[in-house]
């Protein structure tokens, strides 16, 4: 939000009159611009500039970039990827020249990464990691030293300036690796600096010493802080990307979403195509070549290779490094079979001596012996390989390239270019449905509800209700209140004289749902249901049992075999009721659901204290009003909510008329 006003404001400044939301819609594609830039600036300072044009063509259209810079996406991924990419070319940068300027860049964008975004944490883990696997490979150097401590000191107190992150770099776990690592780069650099003034014998036995200790120095006080409280243990959110079951069973609100499950294959190829393959190619030229800054790409392939398996939505942070490294791929096959033939067929002439002559036996001399052709093995074998194995290599090559281009284009405009407001089917013969069914949803509630009424949905919906209907929302996609959704859930999944009981206490007017059983919608809310029975669960273990909403034989069934207890809640017959009635083709029977592909099991569904007030065109959103109660039955409800009496009692005459007294 920062980034859009300082734009707007810069832009009126220049006398460019630009509306707000336009700044907003269109920063997510400025900044993938950036991001091709300092892609092309990292590989170039990783391998060449060939290289660096190739990672900048790629990350331009590869869809795992584009899924989260597409136009109107105004999100923090939007703008945080070209700082991850710009802070690495940075640090790149500081490491190869040892230069403090670099560093303070460096430091800067590191902050501004900070700002952005809450994945600030891969940074300051894999920079540290960077700097570890260097001593241990025994490539420290002053360059290193430089870099690291200028970029510890300065980006500690930059990112400290930011509200939300306050002390958590010197109080939380994630950021505790930071700190050994510079503390074990002191140790380093100060024996070092013994290594001249001691003998060799002696300095090795320092040197072992010295950093064994300083390393147990530091894991030791690290777990006496986090033991006595002074620094913050793992977050829930840390141990999921560790452990794979932990945020099911401990935090299901963050494993319920989407974007949080483990990456299939189909979701790998789908979002890199051929650059999955030539990713690998990559990273075995640069192990091949090592240097210290190829020792930093190769460590962030890894790391991001293990997140994006454990989490679809890290797939955003492996996309860049994937590139990079199929860029370099690419690059090396083209060099070697595009490579200038002018220089092989004329090679430099040097003078050389006798000496030379004698080491070198495969070069070529002229007649007077002084003069030489340098002609190496790998021109050589060049040479054998005849022109028609390069073009069809070369071919082979463009060929892949072009069907990548095409890939990124189909997915581009098939599934990252509609808004998630408005869905699209296709028919048999090409002709595309346009299914507008949010959107009637709600317009229906801004036009026909009162404009202080409380909606209570499942939170996924809750910004758009909030955004495009102008009404409360009791939960929505700001997911802090974890206790509140789980009383949400509770609702949904409770029979409905219980979710009856819920929603007066919270003083619910229309409760909105999805059912995609019509069309056969899978992002339904009977599909997520078992999510906001697991949630609730949590914080109600005594009222909800996720067993219960199971057959016996362990399986979620919608139809007459499935369990008494879901085929009675709230979101069962709200999902279902009079869908019973309905026959979608002569070919399956009333109350099909070509979601789950099953007859539903409770066709006579009745409600006593809801009523339906909307349902869409395509069945697609539901909405239904919750029944007001008589001035008696609303009385005896609050004093029931409030426990003044028992829930089956009723208040004589008398006592109603003093209660109404002591009221008013």
């Amino acid at each position: 939000m920062v980034t859009a006003g300082l734009i707007h404001w810069i832009l009126n400044m220049l006398n460019v009159t630009v509306h707000i939301r336009d700044v907003c819609v269109f920063l997510a594609p400025v900044f993938s611009g950036l991001t091709a830039i300092s892609t092309f600036l990292l590989t170039r300072e990783l391998w060449n500039q060939g290289a660096g044009l190739l990672a900048a063509c790629f990350i331009a259209i590869v869809p795992g970039y584009i899924s989260r810079s597409v136009a109107g996406s105004f999100d923090n991924e939007g703008i945080a990827i070209f700082a991850l990419q710009f802070t690495y070319y940075l640090w790149v940068k500081s490491v190869k020249t040892g230069s403090v300027f670099w560093t303070i860049c460096c430091c800067l964008s590191y902050f501004y990464m900070v700002s952005a975004w809450g994945g600030y944490v891969f940074i300051i883990n894999l920079i540290p990691l960077h700097v570890f696997v260097l001593l241990l490979m025994q490539r420290y150097s002053r360059r290193v030293y430089i870099a690291y401590s200028t970029f510890y000191i300065v980006g500690l107190i930059l990112s400290m300036q930011i509200p939300f992150v306050g002390f958590q770099p010197i109080r939380t776990s994630e950021h505790m690796a930071a700190a050994g690592v510079f503390a074990l780069l002191q140790a380093y650099a100060f024996l070092q600096y013994l290594r001249d003034r001691l003998t060799k014998q002696e300095f090795q036995t320092l040197f072992f010493l010295g950093v064994s200790l300083a390393a147990g120095i530091v894991f030791l006080s690290v777990i006496y802080l986090t033991y006595t409280g002074y620094i913050a243990p793992w977050s829930g959110r840390f141990y999921s990307l560790w452990d794979t079951g932990y945020a099911k069973i401990h935090i299901p609100i963050i494993a319920s979403v989407s974007e949080h499950q483990p990456t299939t294959w189909v979701s790998f190829f789908f979002d890199l195509h051929i650059l999955v393959c030539t990713f690998p190619a990559g990273l075995w030229f640069c192990i091949k070549n090592i240097n210290d800054e190829r020792v930093f790409v190769a460590l962030y392939a890894i790391s991001a290779v293990y997140f994006a398996g454990v989490m679809v939505r890290l797939m955003l942070t492996l996309t860049p490094v994937v590139c990079m490294l199929s860029a370099i791929a690419f690059s090396n096959v083209f060099e070697r079979y595009l490579g200038d033939d002018m220089k092989r067929e004329n090679p430099p002439i040097e003078d050389s001596s006798d000496e030379d002559d004698k080491r070198n036996p495969g070069n070529l001399y002229d007649k007077a012996g002084k003069v030489r052709k340098h002609v190496s093995e790998q021109e050589k074998t060049e040479e054998g390989l005849g022109p028609n194995i390069k073009n069809i290599v070369t071919m082979l090559m463009l060929m892949l390239l072009m069907m990548f281009a095409v890939h990124c284009t189909w997915v581009t405009s098939n599934a990252y270019s509609s808004p998630s407001v408005v869905l699209a089917s296709y028919n048999h013969d090409g002709t595309r449905n346009i299914l507008d069914d949010f959107r009637e949803a709600y317009y229906w509630l801004r036009q026909n509800t009162d404009e202080h009424a409380r909606v209570m949905s499942w939170w996924d919906y809750g910004y758009q209700i909030a955004g495009m209907a102008n009404r409360t929302t009791l939960v929505d996609n700001n997911t802090w209140n974890n206790s509140h959704i789980a009383l949400v859930g509770k609702a949904m999944s409770s029979n409905e004289s219980a979710a009856y009981e819920i929603m007066r206490s919270l003083d619910v007017d229309y409760v909105l749902i999805i059912f995609g059983g019509v069309i056969g919608y899978s992002g339904d809310d009977i599909n997520k249901f078992l999510w906001m029975v697991r949630i609730a669960e949590g914080e109600h273990p005594k009222d909800i049992r996720e067993s219960d909403y199971f057959t016996p034989q362990g399986e979620f069934r919608v139809d007459k075999a499935g369990s008494p207890t879901l085929l009675n809640c709230l979101m069962y017959k709200m999902s279902y009721y009079r869908f019973g009635e309905m026959q979608l083709d002569f070919r399956t029977p009333p109350g099909f659901d070509r979601t789950r592909n099953a007859e539903i099991g409770n066709k006579d569904i009745k409600f006593k204290h809801l009523e339906e007030a909307f349902t869409s065109e395509h069945w697609l959103v539901r909405i239904y009003k919750v029944k007001q109660l008589d001035n008696r039955e609303t009385l005896d409800h609050k004093l029931r909510v409030t426990n003044i009496v028992p829930k089956q009692k009723y208040l004589s005459k008398k006592c109603l008329a003093a209660y109404c007294l002591m009221s008013s």
